[in-house]
């Protein structure tokens, strides 16, 4: 007679190989943010994560069918919306409600009211981001020299400003060579990085720093810091502050400090305690 599986197992609980459905199906979307590319097959999938091929094919199957992967093909997928609204859901709408708020509030006040504002990565339209949230005090898109209009394309490519360069420098090598791909937005600042060479260094910069230092390069007359949002290992977005250049011609220790342990606290709103108040600096 055949062993019966236990409750445990029936609830998607761990399996006497110590691993139950929600990880395996965690670490299959896990692999194609690690693999890049466009897509990929059950079988390169499987070697990824050390699952068995029929293992992770259901895991595939069952996605397609709820919106996480997309079948491109034959016997090739990609991560579908669901995963990236899932995410982006976690992170803007967290268990404890305005506290991410809250945190940018914090952060405008330890930034010596620098304009602040919450990037994530756009769940539509490619590689873009999106402005969720922000600590403006009485500032307007006039006070910053820019128009709807410009909000919709310059803030929203990835190659331009702090906050897109944090993000960019976190997405796969092949999302990065669509975004360098696309023109320079014509309302971009004087101090956006024209050459891929440059743009593709800072970029690596970003990753040893954990932060962007932006000079003029979305609006003119104005200067930036950005630290990337994390999820796990996986970039989702990037606070950012923004104030003149003529009050800050290079953002000081202090204020990347500050930014840092505000995306810190951003970064961990998903899946642990928020804390009561910023890193004092």
């Amino acid at each position: 007679m055949g062993k019966n599986m236990s409750g445990g197992e029936r609830a998607g609980q761990a399996s006497p190989g110590g691993t139950s459905h929600t990880e395996r199906v965690f670490r299959v979307q896990s692999a194609f943010v690690e693999l890049g590319g466009p897509s990929h097959g059950p079988g390169e999938l499987a070697a990824a994560t050390g699952l068995d091929d029929s293992a992770v094919h259901r895991i595939l199957q069952s996605g397609v069918y709820q919106g996480t992967f997309i079948r491109v093909s034959r016997g090739q997928y990609q991560l579908g919306g669901e995963a990236a609204r899932l995410g982006i859901q976690a992170l803007a709408h967290g268990s404890l409600g305005n506290a991410g708020h809250t945190v940018l509030e914090e952060l405008r006040t330890a930034s010596a009211d620098g304009l602040v504002f919450l990037y994530m990565l756009a769940p539509f339209g490619g590689a873009q981001r999106q402005c969720i949230d922000m600590v403006v005090g009485d500032s307007d898109l006039v006070e910053l020299g820019m128009t709807p209009r410009d909000v919709l394309s310059v803030t929203r490519s990835l190659r331009t400003g702090a906050s897109g360069r944090a993000i960019l420098a976190y997405l796969s090598e092949s999302i990065q060579a669509q975004v360098l791909a696309e023109p320079v937005p014509k309302e971009a600042g004087p101090g956006v990085y024209t050459d891929h060479d440059e743009l593709l260094a800072s970029l690596g910069e970003v990753r040893d720093q954990g932060f962007a230092l932006g000079q003029q390069e979305c609006t003119a007359g104005w200067n930036s810091c950005a630290v990337p949002v994390m999820w796990d290992d996986t970039i989702m977005g990037a606070v950012l502050v923004l104030k003149p250049a003529a009050v800050m011609p290079r953002a000081p220790l202090h204020l990347i400090e500050a930014t840092k342990s505000a995306a810190a606290a951003l970064s961990r709103m998903a899946s642990g305690p928020w804390p009561s108040t910023l890193q004092q600096v």
